[in-house]
């Protein structure tokens, strides 16, 4: 019977798929080709280290992300403690201080008796023996080929794109000020507001800015949710000031006034000395986002700790290839995890880390896998890989509209996403108790 279980990858999800197969005594080979053989988005040789925003979304349970967050905490997820552990103030949400973060998983993992940490490349899908690719979406050329060859199928690409970071002191706080939007939480964020003429001017700056070229990537499609700011800009004058730069809810507390267009400012560590301009992923050339993004009021003398930079993302056709349970539809000792089975989003892909994870120690033990129920934010996840439309299938985050709706209709909104996960808590439980969890 075989012993040990493989693990391709390091980042959130192959990091969450170790911790829940070492957490049940199996013994793990954890490969991270990292620091060997870098990408162009990672910066440090740590596990799980987040390359775009330090943000995890929304932290309620009244939206869907929180939600999925919860079942994970309820699961025993490596990746929700150490986020709750080193959470930074950000409102509604749940932000992180990203070196601490990461720190904490590498450690975790490195120091726990069933992980044996491989820091070196993995070029082809092992032969033989439970494997889970948890690869990422910067899966070095030589292993996404023979992926390719195994599924049969065309990956799919699409660009990715961070924010820029600057440092606190370099922000004139005689313009910026402190807020949350609709006064929600702690007034964690700074908010830059801008009146008429001056978004005319930053926005005519913006759309005639010139970008840096992209390697490679030529045909890769640019995914929504990441959308970069600048091509979001060119769908026309008001897309911004009706989605990032949105000034609703937002007041200056200095003055009464709601300004014409706000950029709100995001801490990115606990000691709040770096700063994330939020919704402002770009693929601008580093001297074209100085030039320009100093347009923004309280930014003219901004210290660039990280300019915005972009990347490829990969994806398989998950509804071809891929079963709810994360395993490959004509290989099922082969288990996939991570952006690259079409999850999109850090607490996505640690779920499905958890779920493959999960699911592989299962097979391991000669158990049936397992999906969890379609009420839960997990099995809504997992339900949609399985069963979207394969000629149209996108990256998804999760959301309500994934979980089947209520019986009764609820008009008000926060009550109805409330018994929607409260009805999904419940149904995890129940679950929980019929199924073998091993923990």
């Amino acid at each position: 019977m075989q012993q040990s279980i493989t693990v391709i990858g390091a980042g959130l999800a192959g990091s969450e798929a170790a911790y829940q197969l070492a957490e049940r005594g199996v013994k793990v080979d954890l490969f991270e080709m990292r620091p060997s053989k870098t990408t162009p988005a990672h910066k440090t040789d740590q596990f799980a280290e987040l390359v775009c925003s330090n943000s995890l979304r929304g932290a309620a349970i009244e939206n869907a992300v929180g939600l999925l967050k919860e079942e994970m905490r309820r699961l025993g997820s490596l990746i929700m403690s150490a986020a709750d552990h080193n959470a930074v103030p950000a409102g509604g949400a749940l932000a992180v201080d990203r070196e601490l973060f990461s720190s904490e998983i590498t450690k975790r993992l490195e120091q726990h008796s069933k992980i044996t940490i491989h820091r070196e490349e993995v070029r082809e899908v092992p032969q033989a023996g439970i494997t889970v690719i948890a690869s990422g979406p910067l899966t070095s050329d030589d292993l996404a080929e023979d992926i390719l060859r195994l599924t049969g199928e065309q990956a799919l690409s699409f660009y990715d794109a961070a924010a820029p970071i600057v440092t606190l002191e370099s922000i004139d706080l005689d313009k910026a000020f402190w807020a949350s939007r609709y006064d929600k939480g702690e007034a964690d964020y700074l908010n830059c507001p801008m009146s008429k003429e001056e978004y005319e001017t930053f926005y005519k700056a913006l759309i005639g800015a010139e970008m840096a070229e992209v390697q490679g990537f030529e045909q890769g499609k640019v995914f929504e949710g990441c959308l970069p700011v600048e091509v979001m800009a060119k769908r026309g004058p008001q897309t911004l000031t009706f989605g990032p730069l949105k000034p609703v809810g937002l007041v200056d507390p200095r003055t009464g006034i709601r300004s014409y267009a706000v950029v709100q400012l995001r801490k990115e560590n606990q000691a709040g000395t770096l700063f994330n301009l939020v919704g402002f992923q770009t693929h601008l050339k580093w001297g074209e986002q100085k030039r320009v993004f100093s347009l923004i009021p309280g930014l003219e003398k901004a210290e660039f700790a990280r300019y915005g930079v972009m990347h490829r993302n990969t994806f398989l056709n998950a509804p071809k290839v891929l079963k709810a349970d994360f395993s490959l539809r004509h290989k099922p000792e082969l288990f996939f995890a991570g952006q690259m089975t079409g999850v999109e989003g850090y607490v996505e892909s640690a779920a499905s880390g958890l779920l493959a994870g999960l699911n592989a120690w299962r097979r391991l033990s000669e158990m049936t896998t397992i999906v969890f129920p379609p009420e839960t934010a997990l099995g809504g996840l997992a339900r949609h890989l399985e069963g979207s439309p394969s000629q149209s299938f996108q990256p998804m985050n999760i959301n309500f509209g994934l979980l089947p709706p209520l019986a009764e209709r609820i008009r008000d909104k926060r009550e109805k996403n409330t018994r929607i996960s409260e009805r999904a808590l419940a149904a995890l439980h129940e679950f929980c108790a019929r199924e073998e969890m091993g923990r």
